[in-house]
């Protein structure tokens, strides 16, 4: 093994030398030569070794820095889960299904901050540019001043954006690119993170905001290594059954905004189109109340969303009965299930369960879990809630009833939406709405035994 070498540097001027002496030929000082620390140790094939860099300039936590300047596109729903616009360097991951309408969001989102002056550039590695241009003219999004380009090889696509500096640059998709330093093929896990690394440290040093379209697995995951939403600075994921025409953008990740914040979007004949009051859209299609309806008063991000779970109980012809949920958590629904059992005395065995969010909305708030409770109950004993009636708490594994967050946004919304009473957990924040009756209960069998006389 080599041994590695010994260097001196001068305490006053920084001059480096390979042996010691008693004066600095740099400054003139004397005594001012010492040997150097290593910063790394170990060989100097795999450590830093002995050579060193140059020093960074630090600050403290009050210095004072204009918070970067924001784009707006005018798509107030893009805009919204963004974080209030477009931030210059910053690079922006967006995953979904095959067909869910991934490019056509990215290229309304191009023609838009194009018009807004933005320099922009769209790369399709998936696409032939006349396959572009005709989703283009369909989106009648042909004056639109995008510059276009169909390429996979990464040197290529770097060399022509460091040439013609946009401000926005959108990659479709991570999986197509290619790096000629990597052996692998294009989509492998090494080439994904080679091309993730490149196009986000680009975007960083010119300045340059990035969108990366990902594939994603069965599981509904970003498909390559997890490695690549830590590089990137927002992360989003574009959600929708293939059934509804609603899409909502989910924000995952975002340095520059709330996580979880969504953007609601109908898929019409000529694009995506915004929603801006998705609890009237996702409560359009309710008819008159029925056995396993009931209306939940959630919070996606900042914004309150009433959507309409919708539960059905049969007897079961198999030996294990079912349990599906679309929409919801699975394990969630085993617990309240159980919870209902132990705590209400309402046996579901023998019994097949099925729970659906309508619209195509999932949801993960924990304050779902007594509007699950009552639809499945509503369901079981056949007996409806109240139409204009919206529910809300979280439900602990005693059997209480635990108060959530943003009481008073949900009943606003409520309220405005026309809904006249509301089932909610006693205790947090106090919120009384004009026009909306509520009904507190602190354990689950107190509900149950007054809304639907049992327990």
């Amino acid at each position: 093994m080599a041994k590695s070498k010994t260097t001196f540097s001068c305490t006053a001027c920084g001059s480096v030398f390979t042996k010691w002496s008693g004066k600095c030929d740099g400054c003139g000082e004397w005594n001012t030569i010492v040997e150097d620390t290593p910063i790394s140790s170990g060989p100097s094939s795999a450590t830093l070794g002995s050579s060193k860099g140059k020093s960074i300039t630090l600050t403290d936590l009050r210095h004072e820095e204009t918070p970067p300047p924001r784009t707006l596109s005018g798509v107030n729903e893009l805009d919204r889960v963004l974080g209030g616009g477009l931030v210059p360097a910053s690079a922006i991951l967006v995953g979904g299904d095959p067909g869910i309408g991934k490019s056509t969001l990215l290229l309304q989102a191009a023609a838009e901050f194009a018009r807004k002056g933005l320099k922009t550039i769209y790369v399709s590695g998936e696409e032939a540019s006349a396959q572009v241009r005709m989703r283009a003219q369909r989106l009648q999004l042909t004056d639109a001043p995008v510059q276009l380009a169909a390429e996979t090889n990464l040197r290529d696509i770097l060399t022509t954006l460091d040439q013609e500096k946009p401000q926005l640059a959108i990659i479709d998709s991570i999986q197509t690119m290619w790096s000629d330093t990597v052996g692998s093929a294009p989509g492998s896990v090494s080439q994904v993170r080679a091309a993730a690394h490149e196009l986000t440290s680009f975007a960083k040093r010119k300045n340059m905001a990035i969108v990366i379209v990902g594939h994603v697995t069965k599981e509904g995951q970003i498909a390559g290594p997890r490695v690549v939403e830590h590089m990137v600075d927002t992360v989003l994921y574009f959600e929708g059954e293939r059934g509804h025409q609603f899409r909502v953008l989910r924000a995952v990740k975002n340095r520059f905004g709330a996580a979880d914040e969504i953007g609601v979007f109908e898929m019409t004949g000529r694009g995506l189109s915004q929603v801006t009051n998705p609890s009237a859209l996702f409560l359009a299609e309710r008819g008159e109340p029925a056995p396993g309806s009931v209306v939940f008063a959630g919070i996606e991000g900042t914004r309150p969303v009433l959507v309409e779970l919708q539960a059905l109980v049969a007897p079961s012809p198999h030996a294990q009965p079912r349990r599906a949920v679309v929409g919801w958590d699975s394990s969630r629904l085993a617990m309240i299930l159980a919870v209902l059992e132990a705590r209400c005395g309402i046996p579901f065995t023998g019994l097949d369960v099925y729970l659906n969010v309508a619209g195509g909305m999932k949801i993960s708030e924990p304050a779902a879990d007594l509007a699950v409770a009552a639809a499945l109950i509503s369901a079981r004993e056949d007996s409806a809630i109240p139409a204009k009636t919206a529910i809300f708490g979280e439900i602990s594994l005693s059997g209480a009833l635990r108060p959530v967050s943003q009481t008073e946004n949900r009943l606003k919304e409520a309220s405005k939406l026309g809904f006249t009473s509301a089932i909610a957990p006693v205790g947090g924040k106090a919120a009384k709405v004009e026009g909306m009756a509520q009904n507190q209960f602190s354990d689950l069998a107190q509900f149950v035994g007054d809304i639907f006389g049992a327990g």
